[in-house]
């Protein structure tokens, strides 16, 4: 198995330890995305993309995140879940959605990755850089940001309208017998 691409996307909050997102094609036919460059202690090491674990509602079986403390559906009040915990003791609230399974492959992506990575950074010092990384979230929200057509209100003349309803006042400009007379019924 042979990482044939990888993909960066920089990120540029200073201070924060999350570098970069990526992508990893292998044997161009398989794709992950979303693995998260995170500078730690020893340099920077990849992570890989994960979810949040869940538990259900005991009222209306909906899932929440485990430290939720309600429901994000019924509203009800949730008792604290016990939390598993790590070798180191740190609790675990992710899941990993893809990951190696032994130490040889993530090893290897690692290395590429961090490699790719270093590449990036340097290319981003260049005139005219872009990301070859594609962020389908920023599409999506781009084409939702687009204006919609303006739609012309339709309003009927004062004559035309119906008695308000509810808690709505008549037009100034319609006196209290208008108010008052049934509307006029064409004769047959």
């Amino acid at each position: 198995m042979e990482i044939t691409e990888v993909r960066i996307k920089l990120m540029d909050e200073p201070g924060e330890r999350l570098k970069a997102f990526c992508s990893i094609t292998f044997d161009d036919c398989f794709v992950v995305r979303d693995l998260k460059i995170i500078e730690g202690a020893n340099g920077p090491f990849v992570a890989m993309p994960s979810r949040k674990l869940t538990a259900r509602c005991p009222n209306c079986r909906t899932k929440n995140h485990l430290r939720a403390q309600y429901c994000n559906q019924c509203g009800i009040r949730l008792k604290e879940q016990p939390i598993e915990r790590d070798e180191e003791g740190r609790a675990k609230l992710y899941a990993d959605i893809a990951h190696p399974i032994n130490s040889q492959c993530r090893e290897m992506i690692q290395a590429r990755v961090i490699a790719a990575y270093e590449e990036e950074k340097a290319r981003a010092k260049l005139p005219g850089y872009v990301s070859t990384y594609e962020d389908f979230d920023e599409e999506r929200t781009a084409e939702a940001a687009e204006p919609l057509p303006k739609k012309t209100p339709h309003r009927k003349a004062h004559s035309e309208r119906e008695q308000p309803r509810g808690p709505h006042k008549p037009p100034e400009d319609v006196t209290q017998k208008e108010r008052s007379e049934p509307p006029e019924t064409a004769a047959p």
